[in-house]
């Protein structure tokens, strides 16, 4: 997949998905602008020929630092993937403000700003682009003790679909990866953990059901998406929730209406409870993995 002549940048790159993202894009002949909040970023940046960025994201300051040092470095900016994120793990009732505010912050606010920057001078190049926005499972069907993630990456799934409508004169694709690797946020997550903490223990590859049912696999196994997003392959493809991970590869349904009910003159709370029963609930949270 041939990537040479563009440019990237990939916010959240100094370990785990960002940065086999970062490396995956600069294998194929991207230059790279690699961001993170600590010297990481310059380590990753200087093993793939790139341009470090030591900020939190979430700001317009950072944002607008990003491109400019992807403009400064390389003359251009072609694809902008927000992967940057933080934890901050508490039920409902437990968590704080401080909690909540954090990974909205860094999650959805940290995608907005980087996006809306990212377009901006896209737009202006006029030669079109590409915005990796990162999702979650969780974002897609919620998971026990993560309101704020959860939120935070469903709402990052709703702006790629809007974004892909708002962008599209201007040729920019807009698109939501949905990630599935052991990493240290998927080891929080109760339906992962213990099968990440099993391999680690003994050092063995994660069993094939794993990677094929349940489509948990390494960092790098998500990487590939992320550059064939990136290139002129995906041209057309924008306004999609793309799963990936192991073996696995996923279109996620869009919401939609599953079931409608109909009553002349409208609906009153009898008549509800009358026939509700005839909707067939969907699932909620992120299943529990079963050996075969």
């Amino acid at each position: 997949m041939e990537l040479s002549g563009k440019v990237a940048i990939v916010t959240g790159a100094g370990r785990g998905l960002g940065r086999a993202y970062a490396e995956a894009l600069a294998r194929n002949g991207a230059q790279v602008v690699v961001n993170d909040v600590d010297g990481v970023a310059e380590e990753v940046a200087a093993s793939i020929g790139g341009r470090a960025v030591i900020a939190p994201v979430g700001s317009t300051e950072t944002a607008d630092l990003l491109v400019a040092a992807a403009v400064e470095e390389f003359g251009r900016l072609d694809v902008m993937v927000t992967n940057a994120g933080v934890l901050r793990d508490r039920v409902l009732w437990k968590m704080s403000d401080d909690d909540f505010d954090t990974v909205i912050d860094v999650h959805l606010r940290g995608t907005f700003t980087c996006a809306r920057a990212a377009a901006v001078r896209m737009r202006e190049q006029g030669t079109g682009g590409r915005l990796v926005l990162v999702s979650s499972p969780a974002g897609q069907r919620g998971n026990f003790g993560q309101t704020n993630y959860s939120a935070a990456k469903a709402g990052i799934a709703a702006m790629a679909r809007t974004w892909a409508l708002e962008l599209a004169r201007s040729d920019i694709a807009v698109n939501a990866v949905v990630p599935v690797a052991a990493t240290e946020m998927t080891r929080t997550i109760p339906a992962f953990a213990p099968l990440i903490e099993e391999s680690e223990r003994t050092g063995a590859p994660l069993p094939q059901w794993v990677r094929r049912d349940e489509g948990l696999g390494t960092v790098e196994d998500v990487a590939g998406l992320i550059v064939y997003l990136a290139s002129d392959a995906a041209k057309g493809v924008t306004g999609q929730a793309i799963g990936i991970g192991g073996d696995r590869l996923a279109l996620w349904a869009h919401p939609a209406e599953k079931q409608a009910l109909f009553a002349d003159g409208g609906w009153s709370a009898d008549a509800i409870a009358e026939r509700f029963g005839e909707f067939e609930p969907e699932s909620y949270g992120i299943p529990q993995p079963v050996a075969p």
